[in-house]
């Protein structure tokens, strides 16, 4: 039986709307909702995942260290009704609580009537939180660039082929709900970065819930059909995420087949890239975007003014002051490439 399922019995056996969280106070599993609800278990349904002053309100009760069901009063202050906490422990281990809102109806005797059912939510929950755990290592042993180290994985890849990995640069001010991604979805919720393996088809959109989660930025590699070559979509994701940090049309999320030129910027070594970019390096704000924007434009001087709001007579003085502080000729082809390219390359060189 599931989360779900052990819940809604729960609630039923007691005759109360019932939550689990983990450890982490993120929601994983709540029973329909019926009579009086606070602003607490709103936002915790709304949110996936308490706040840090209603956290810190309910551990001083003790709960992460509670062996039996806590009794919490309410607090007008923070919204809170009363509320019983029951730890979900298995083999010594919290892994979450049972959060049951106490109208004074729910006994001693009723909560020891549904110890077994909070057994068996304690046994799903840990089970839910090692097959991540296993699954999340497995996963960055997937994406190894060592061929000895992706053949022990041991990974039983259920994901619908082709395949993207993605990265997400992960905060330390924000938690990523990240059992609320799609099933066929692998998640590595790691520091500094998340690792995460998608269906090509959903990849975009995978990328972007999880991103908007930590407030960040994000990479998609290009898509693989063979599982076994997911780890070159993976480098491919780290190179995506590089640009999208630190190029703002591409951010915050950046997927490997749409970046261009920066597909082969993005791999190299930071000393390459300030070498590249220093004919740029004298261009700064205004006077690099018109160059760039000029240049991207193919060197056609109407559709930059219009694309920069500007007069043609500003253009021409921009890139006549643009020559002289870069002693590049825009008119010749290859010294107008080389500015072009460090100006592409210079975003990337403290990334």
């Amino acid at each position: 039986m599931d989360l779900q399922s052990i819940v809604d019995e729960i609630a039923e056996v007691l005759g109360g709307a019932a939550t689990i969280e983990d450890r982490a106070f993120r929601l994983v599993a709540y029973c329909a909702q019926s009579g009086a609800i606070d602003r607490v278990r709103e936002e915790s349904i709304l949110r996936r995942r308490a706040s840090d002053r209603v956290r810190a309100y309910f551990e001083g009760f003790g709960i992460a260290t509670a062996t039996a069901p806590v009794r919490i009063p309410a607090d007008q202050r923070l919204g809170v009704l009363a509320r019983i906490c029951v730890p979900l422990r298995y083999r010594g281990v919290t892994y979450g609580y049972l959060w049951l809102l106490d109208s004074g109806a729910i006994t001693d005797d009723r909560l020891a009537a549904a110890a077994p059912l909070v057994r068996r939510a304690a046994a799903a929950l840990a089970q839910e939180v090692r097959s991540r755990q296993k699954a999340g290592a497995a996963l960055r042993a997937l994406f190894s660039v060592d061929p000895d180290v992706r053949a022990e994985a041991g990974l039983e890849v259920d994901v619908p082929a082709p395949v993207c990995a993605i990265a997400v640069r992960a905060s330390p001010d924000a938690v990523a709900s990240l059992w609320s991604l799609p099933r066929g979805v692998l998640a590595d919720p790691g520091d500094p970065l998340t690792a995460l393996l998608a269906p090509a088809t959903q990849a975009r959109d995978v990328a972007r819930k999880v991103q908007a989660m930590y407030g960040t930025a994000a990479g998609i590699g290009g898509p693989r059909d063979d599982i076994a070559d997911a780890w070159q979509s993976w480098r491919e994701a780290l190179h995506a995420l590089r640009v999208a940090e630190a190029v703002d049309r591409h951010g915050p999320v950046a997927s490997w087949p749409d970046l261009g030129v920066y597909r082969v910027l993005s791999r190299l070594p930071r000393t390459d890239l300030l070498e590249l970019a220093a004919p740029a390096l004298g261009l700064s704000g205004e006077l690099a975007r018109t160059v760039e924007t000029y240049l991207d434009h193919g060197g056609h001087a109407g559709e930059t003014a219009e694309a920069l709001g500007v007069h043609r007579q500003t253009l021409y003085y921009r890139l006549g002051r643009a020559e002289h502080l870069t002693g590049l000729d825009l008119a010749d082809g290859e010294q107008r490439l080389l500015l072009h390219l460090g100006l592409k390359a210079a975003p990337l060189v403290y990334h």
